[in-house]
Order: C-alpha cells, then structure tokens, then sequence
C-alpha cells in the first residue's frame, strides 16, 4: 500500500486506517483478538519499517477503499452473525470518523478461542 491515502482531498497514513479499524473490530461481542499469533507478524514486523496494526490491511483500487481483517472469536458465537457486526462496525466507523466509505469489508476467521 502507498505510505498515504488520499480521500476527498484529505491525505491520512495507512497506519491511522488500521489502528482505527483494529479498535472498532476489537469492541465487536464475540471478538477474541484481531490478528492471528503466527510467527509471519512478528517475522514482517521485525522486518518491516512501519509496523502495521496487525490482522488489519487496507488496499485503495481505483477509488475504492478495501479492508481485510482477521480474527479470532470466541467459542459459542455464530461466525457469521460476528463477521456480520464486524462488516457494520468498520464500515460505519471509518464513514463516521474519516468521511470514506469502504466498498469492502473482508472479515477472515483464523481462529477460535475456548474458554480455559
């Protein structure tokens, strides 16, 4: 991704994006953790010169706003109904606080979490 976004004459780093959507995803009930503990993370933040908010992407194509997020949930959610929330969240939130509208919200569940 291009080290700035440019919407409606506004230029935000991806980095702003993704910490805003890593937060909004968090909140959603049945969230468990946003990213997935693999050793890729750490291996491309250790590499990488910005680190960014991890299991959050953000693609801009041809005017249009992409967000990828992966998850964990929690055991005794329907994963849909989750995914579902999380879409909503990101969606409203980016409109709400940014002014962009996001054509796209993948939501990739990596994990499941059970209770200890």
């Amino acid at each position: 991704m291009d080290e700035k976004l440019t919407a409606e004459g506004l230029t935000i780093a991806p980095g702003v994006i993704e910490t805003i959507v890593s937060l909004t995803v968090a909140q959603v009930e049945g969230v468990a953790q946003v990213g997935s503990p693999s050793l890729s993370g750490s291996f491309r933040s250790a590499f990488s010169r910005r680190s960014p908010a991890q299991g959050v992407l953000i693609a801009a194509e041809e005017g249009n706003f992409i967000v990828t997020v992966h998850v964990q949930l929690f055991y005794g959610y329907k994963l849909h109904d989750v995914a579902e929330h999380i879409r909503n969240a990101v969606a409203e939130t980016l409109e709400g606080q940014v002014g962009i509208t996001i054509s796209t919200v993948d939501v990739y569940v990596d994990g499941i979490q059970f209770p200890e």
